[in-house]
Parts: C-alpha cells; sequence; structure tokens
C-alpha cells in the first residue's frame, strides 16, 4: 500500500478523526497523486464531509497543485486559531459545558479556555459505537479540565445543568447542521430546558451542492461496528450523522465571527465564494 492508498484507508476507517482533520490530509494526498481517480477516489471515502470536497475543488481550481495546498493548509490554521478565540470567549468561570463525541474545534476552545486560567467542567457522551467521545475526554483530561463521561442513552441527565452545549459539525446546508448522530436529540433536549446550543466549525464545511438540489449525503456506517454476529432476523442500522435544524441552533462560532446562521450564510458569500461556484 502506497502513501495515497494510506491516508484513503485511515480516512475511511475513521483513523483521521474530524472534517478539518480528513480535509488537510486529502490535501496532502493530492501532493502523491492527483489525477481525476484519485480525487474521485478522495470524494468516495466519506460522503458527508464537504469541507474535503471544497478542499479539492479550492485546490484544483488553481494552475499550481502545489500553491494550492500550501493556501488551503494556510486556511484551516488561521481558522483554527480564530475558530478557538472567538469560541473562549464564550466560557466563563464556573460554568458547566456539555459536548458530544469529538470535535477539534470544540477541544481547541476548550484548551484555549484553559490558557486564559478560566475554571470550568465539561460533560460528554461516549459516542457509540466508536467511542470518539473517549478521545474528547483523554485531550481535556491531559489539559487538567474536569471531565465526565456518560454512556449516550445518559445524555439528558448530562446537560441539563449545563450552561450551553457546543458541538462540533461535519456538514452545513442552508437549513441545516450535520453532526454526529444523537445531535439532534440533545440540541431538542437543550431547547426543552432553554440552553443555548452553539456549533464551532470551519465555514469551509458548508455544502452548496445543497443550494441546486442535491441532498448532503448521511453516511452509514457498518453493521459490525454496532454487531459483528447478530442472530438471524436482527436488522441492524449505523446511521453515523444527522441533520439539527438551525433554528435549534442559537449560533455558529467560525473563523467569519460569531454568527446567526443567516449571517454566516451572508458572510460565507463574501468571503469564500469559490464555494458557491458549480463545475
Amino acid at each position: 500500500m502506497d502513501k495515497f492508498d494510506k491516508i484513503g484507508d485511515d480516512i475511511k476507517k475513521v483513523k483521521i478523526q474530524g472534517a478539518e482533520n480528513i480535509a488537510i490530509a486529502a490535501a496532502n494526498a493530492l501532493l502523491i497523486r492527483n489525477d481525476k481517480k484519485a480525487i474521485r477516489k478522495l470524494l468516495s471515502l466519506r460522503p458527508t464531509e464537504p469541507c474535503m470536497y471544497n478542499t479539492i475543488k479550492f485546490i484544483t481550481s488553481l494552475s499550481n497543485i502545489e500553491e494550492g495546498i500550501k493556501k488551503a493548509l494556510a486556511h484551516f490554521s488561521d481558522a483554527k486559531n480564530k475558530i478557538s478565540l472567538i469560541g473562549s470567549r464564550l466560557i466563563k468561570d464556573d460554568m458547566l459545558i456539555f459536548t458530544h463525541c469529538h470535535s477539534t474545534a470544540v477541544v481547541d476552545i476548550l484548551l484555549k479556555a484553559k490558557e486564559q486560567g478560566k475554571n470550568f467542567s465539561v460533560n460528554l457522551t461516549e459516542s457509540r459505537p466508536l467511542y470518539q467521545g473517549r478521545i474528547t475526554a483523554r485531550q481535556l483530561a491531559k489539559a487538567k479540565i474536569p471531565v465526565t463521561l456518560f454512556v449516550d442513552s445518559a445524555a439528558r441527565i448530562a446537560l441539563k445543568k449545563a450552561d450551553i452545549i457546543l458541538f462540533g459539525c461535519d456538514a452545513m446546508t442552508t437549513t441545516k447542521i450535520y453532526n454526529k448522530i444523537g445531535s439532534e436529540m440533545f440540541a431538542i433536549i437543550a431547547n426543552n430546558y432553554k440552553i443555548p446550543v452553539y456549533i464551532a466549525t470551519d465555514s469551509w464545511k458548508f455544502d452548496a451542492r445543497s443550494i441546486y438540489g442535491e441532498e448532503t449525503k448521511l453516511e452509514k456506517r457498518p453493521t459490525e461496528e454496532i454487531w459483528e454476529n447478530p442472530p438471524k432476523g436482527v436488522k441492524i442500522l449505523n446511521p453515523a450523522f444527522e441533520k439539527i435544524d438551525s433554528n435549534l441552533v442559537t449560533a455558529i462560532i467560525s473563523e467569519l465571527g460569531f454568527l446567526l446562521h443567516k449571517s454566516f450564510m451572508e458572510e460565507l458569500r463574501k468571503k469564500h465564494n469559490f464555494i458557491f461556484k458549480t463545475g
């Protein structure tokens, strides 16, 4: 297996976590191989990942692939710093924050707030069946941020006394936020308790294909992740993501600022119009 195929395999098997990290890995893969077949293969690996799609679209729109990769990587580095700084302003002393699964943007915000000397605690869910919540828990514990891990079905208990909900994002459309399965259920519960829900995301996760009638694909993972040898007659579904209605979201934290969903869309068109171009 060459380096290109190894990157693809790691993306497919979720060894590379997070939409930005997947996009960065895909950009690096293009340094190795960037013909049409290679691009099609990368795009097929994780269907609910417009960040990778937009990154490849940006890179291949330029005449020099290496220059495109350099600019794309610079975008992610700049966005990462801005999102963590903007998001950290939400965090206050003695806050309880609830999150779900693993989001690099969310972890960066919490680490930045800790770096600023703020004292707060985090409740999070383990995110079965791949237990990505454990990644978040390890990273927060390493930074000495008090963290409590709950099974997914205990999420109501974990979030009902939270001051804010902080989720990542895998994709976004004009009306929906796509995140790890369970996220919409938790957002509905949060709204019932009148707890604000914030989405931390790089703006390149917007899926402009949805504007032209193509719905963002929801990835379904292998059923073996849930039950390797189920009894005959037991049907298993393993959806990886779900849609959160934007009406359930208080605001979006991105490198474009701290914005309502509608304002985010307006800023996105101004700053990254290439996302909306067809072809």
